[in-house]
């Protein structure tokens, strides 16, 4: 495929994911509320609800899982550099991040159990 194809095609593609996560983050947001108002819930317990759903240690978990990812694209371009096979930039980036996530799980309840 001609690559001047493919360069169209690349913003075209990102911003049809991009609004399709905005319109699945606002359907299932509607959907929730619509679901607490059949149940009964007036709107003060509709606020509490949402209020008390908040992780305090998300940025702590994004930024492990995000250290993991760069860790592992780093660390995988370097071994690609010195052995010439193409598989370890996928391979490393997929593990370290996946060992992020792991990470993050255990520092999470870790802190939670602290509180």
């Amino acid at each position: 495929m001609n690559p001047g194809v493919i360069g169209v095609f690349i913003p075209i593609i990102f911003i049809i994911v991009v609004g399709l996560i905005f319109v699945t983050y606002f359907y299932f947001r509607s959907r929730e509320k619509q679901l607490l108002i059949e149940k009964g819930l007036d709107a003060a317990a509709i606020k509490q609800y949402f209020e008390t759903k908040k992780d305090p240690y998300i940025l702590t978990k994004i930024g492990i899982i995000s250290f993991g990812f760069g860790l592992g694209l780093g660390l995988g371009l370097i071994l690609q550099d010195y052995t010439d096979k193409d598989y370890w930039v996928p391979f490393t980036l997929f593990t370290l991040t996946g060992l992020g996530f792991v990470a993050a799980n255990v520092v999470s309840k870790k802190l939670q159990s602290n509180k």
